[in-house]
């Protein structure tokens, strides 16, 4: 069965290899949450100037509105919302965490945070079918070893006029089989930088284990899915994609300390993608 027939094609070839891999995922987060709430904060560099921000514009949070935070991590966008928010993370270190923060900031009656898996369709249509006016999902997609069953649950789990903005990293440009170049060149004597990417493929690029933070203790593995894969996971579950942003950094943030070789430098290419999906 092909990618358009609704499978991936780097999807496990059986249940019991997908388990085991979605119980790695698991795993990995269980030890790097603590890691990732230090560093992460309220918010790196891809949150404060590419995530956020797009994700805001294509949400339009209204007053009064309840929405749905996907894979939550330690709370960093649920608290940004500025409304009422149910955060659901499948770790949970990260919701012990994110409850910790969250109070401290004074946001503890606005966000409510709950161990549920994003995989697991009966879990998550026990937060209340026709609840919630929108849903966000920040960075997950890609640590998730199938995504149907979140679509399939947000359909119901949004009312009939909600929306669902999704952030991933860009699948043409950041995934496990792109390498970051800069390359030197002399001209008449003078050195010039130019800085890209070397994607050798895009449409069969397999599950791979790697990092988000430098330093963290362990990397998780990654499923890397082309556009026609994503989204054809947001038809297949009766959504329409209506708002799509490539955000990129303009330049290095002031008093940076971005390695050489970092997304900071690679002005004009988009490391994430940002798109907003209503009910059809």
């Amino acid at each position: 069965m092909s990618a358009t027939d609704g499978e991936s094609k780097d999807r496990p070839n059986s249940a019991a290899s997908e388990t085991a891999l979605a119980s790695q995922v698991h795993e990995a987060w269980e030890k790097k949450a603590a890691f990732w709430d230090e560093k992460m904060g309220e918010g790196n560099a891809f949150q404060r100037v590419l995530i956020g921000p797009a994700s805001e514009r294509l949400l339009r949070v209204q007053p009064g509105e309840t929405l749905l935070d996907v894979a939550c991590g330690n709370g960093v966008f649920s608290r940004r919302l500025g409304a009422r928010v149910v955060a659901i993370d499948f770790s949970e270190k990260f919701v012990e965490l994110a409850r910790a923060r969250t109070e401290r900031a004074g946001y503890g009656e606005a966000v409510e945070y709950l161990v549920t898996d994003a995989t697991d369709e009966k879990q998550l249509l026990s937060l209340g079918e026709g609840h919630f006016d929108a849903a966000v999902c920040n960075m997950a997609l890609m640590d998730m070893v199938d995504i149907s069953p979140l679509m399939r649950a947000l359909r119901s789990l949004l009312k009939p006029k909600g929306r669902f903005v999704f952030s991933v990293q860009h699948p043409a440009f950041n995934s496990n089989a792109v390498t970051l170049v800069l390359e030197e060149e002399d001209r008449d004597g003078t050195v010039v930088e130019t800085y890209s990417v070397k994607v050798p493929d895009y449409l069969n690029v397999p599950p791979g284990m790697g990092g988000g933070i430098p330093g963290e203790p362990v990397p998780h593995p990654y499923f890397h899915r082309p556009l026609s894969e994503l989204f054809g996971a947001c038809f297949r579950a009766g959504f329409v994609v209506d708002g799509l942003e490539e955000p990129s950094f303009a330049k290095p943030e002031e008093g940076s300390a971005a390695r050489v070789l970092s997304w900071e430098n690679l002005v004009g290419i988009p490391p994430v993608l940002v798109a907003r999906a209503r009910p059809a």
